[in-house]
């Protein structure tokens, strides 16, 4: 029926509508059905191997990541992880249990490798006959399964570390090495060989890798790829290590592996800035894709040296000019997309709790490798032996066997079963001597400090009778310490009147651990029922 009014088309002025009424969050269209909002971008958060794990590599096997890290002066050996998405990762063990028979410390810098069904693992150490630091090769069938050592496979002068290798596009094995140039007169540099097939050993004559306008660059931790006809290395320059570090990332390309090399215009690749500083010595990983993903290490700015270098994760792209670079800009990335669609990013540091129900070690338990506690579990209880070490060398702290820490703020907490024969207790320890530890000597809790090798009593408190207690570590900003007890039918008594400072811990190179004591005679042994970890998001 006609209405004698005008005809409007409305069809704009509804489409207009319903699109504004679908933007809002959990509006309703015009038919009323509800129209969802549109699924935010999943996200991960930097690290994604949170924790003391410096010089970070990384390779994919089938729909399997895998990489492992520096672990220094601390046992088991280069710590493995594994991981289906490179944000969740699970640590799996290590690469060794037991330190190769040549070698002695300093435990850097493992570069994962596989070839034809095998996984090779090439890394630094140094060895025990002149204590000079050089590299070593170790193979298996199976990361799970731990690696078997092959022996020394580069030395150079005063000192190798560092080892990458390079699979150009004929199918010639290359690797590389930071030659440390201790020697008078000659310069650090890195150096190139061609490898035999197997992975195994050198040939031919090693050259000079890396020069700029016939100058060698002082550069470690360096990472070869090819793309086109470009060869391309990533490397780290200026002090990779404690709170002086100024580490960064930079990138030179060649048409030659040999050279000469081309520095990138757009250089440092990435350098410090926002939450992260001195980032660097990283592995390159090329997803089913082809999208390339970078990890490499990073001080956080707020804990710094507490936590150590942490492994963080960032994508590598490439520019119109043939360079890469890192689309979240030429500092470490605080958030980022996740490299799979639908993965779930972990939320911030992992509590850990070990209640000793399983007689297999954890994987995350670590120890001073020149003081390995006995250790055995049995019956829900974890029993450790003060070392067997020389005397003369023991820590005033007591043996340790602790964990790394995942951030500055956290609770350690331990339940003890005083019927040992050893003085128990709990603490954060650097190295020998730097520590803080608090242990259950006689009927009472007496608080240690040692620092430069000395030992200090800051407080003795009188413990309840009993043969089960608990003692408590609150830690602050990584180096804020308080200390406590209870036997369970009170609340936490202190131990000290006041929080201890621990800034004096951390060695140059490394993170502190937090974990157990226990002190003695060798043969003593103290009884710990459970322990727990537990962070605070603050």
């Amino acid at each position: 029926m006609q209405t004698g009014l005008k005809k409007l088309n409305l069809a704009p002025l509804l489409s207009a509508t319903c699109a504004g009424l679908a933007f809002l969050s959990g509006t309703f269209a015009a038919s009323g059905q509800e129209v969802p909002p549109a699924a935010a971008t999943a996200t991960y958060r930097n690290p994604v191997i949170a924790g003391d794990f410096a010089d970070p590599s990384i390779i994919r096997v089938g729909d399997t990541y895998y990489a492992a890290g520096t672990s220094s002066e601390w046992a088991p050996y280069f710590p493995l992880y594994t991981s289906k998405d490179l944000i969740n990762w699970e640590q799996t063990g290590h690469v060794f249990e037991k330190k190769p028979d040549w070698a002695v410390g300093s435990f850097w810098a493992p570069e994962l490798y596989y070839r034809n069904g095998t996984f090779f693992v090439y890394y630094t150490a140094r060895r025990k006959t002149d204590n000079v630091s050089v590299i070593g090769v170790a193979t298996t069938d199976d990361p799970r399964k731990g690696f078997t050592d092959r022996g020394i496979i580069r030395e150079w002068g005063s000192e190798a570390i560092d080892g990458f290798v390079f699979q150009d596009n004929d199918g010639k094995l290359y690797f590389s090495w930071k030659a440390y140039g201790l020697e008078k007169d000659r310069p650090v540099a890195l150096m190139a060989s061609e490898m035999t097939d197997d992975g195994l050993k050198m040939k031919g004559e090693a050259f000079e890798l890396l020069q700029t306008n016939g100058q060698p660059i002082s550069a470690e931790g360096q990472v070869m790829t090819r793309r086109g006809d470009w060869y391309y290395l990533i490397y780290s320059t200026k002090g990779c290590c404690g709170r002086g570090c100024d580490y960064q990332l930079e990138v030179s390309r060649a048409k030659s592996v040999k050279g000469p090399w081309e520095p990138s215009p757009h250089n440092p690749m990435l350098a410090g800035g926002g939450d992260w500083s001195c980032p660097g010595h990283g592995t390159m990983v090329t997803l089913p894709d082809q999208r390339n993903f970078f990890l490499y290490h990073a001080y956080s700015k707020k804990e710094n040296v507490y936590t150590g270098r942490q492994g963080l994760l960032d994508e590598v792209a490439w520019s119109g000019d043939g360079w890469p670079f890192f689309p979240s800009g030429a500092s470490p990335s605080p958030t980022a997309e996740v490299p799979f669609p639908g993965s779930k990013a972990p939320a911030g540091p992992q509590d850990f709790v070990d209640s000793f129900d399983n007689s297999t070690r954890a994987p995350q338990w670590q120890w001073d490798l020149l003081r390995e506690p006995k250790i055995s579990i049995a019956e829900g209880k974890l029993h450790l032996g003060v070392a067997e070490s020389d005397p003369s060398t023991a820590s005033p702290a007591g043996t340790f066997f602790g964990l790394r820490v995942q951030s500055g703020d956290y609770t350690l907490t331990a339940t003890i079963d005083r019927t040992g024969t050893g003085q128990p207790g709990i603490g954060v320890y650097g190295e020998a001597k730097s520590a803080l530890a608090v242990r259950i000597e006689g009927g009472n809790a007496v608080l240690w400090k040692v620092q430069k090798g000395q030992p200090q009593k800051l407080a003795t408190v009188p413990l309840p009778a009993g043969d089960k207690l608990q003692l408590r570590m609150i830690a602050r900003d990584g180096h804020r310490f308080e200390f406590g007890f209870t036997d369970g039918s009170t609340l936490w008594q202190a131990i000290g009147r006041e929080e201890v400072d621990g800034a004096f811990i951390p060695p140059w190179d490394r993170a502190p651990r937090a974990g157990l004591v226990v002190a003695g005679k060798p043969g003593d042994i103290a009884n710990f029922e459970s322990v727990e970890l537990r962070y605070s998001h603050r």
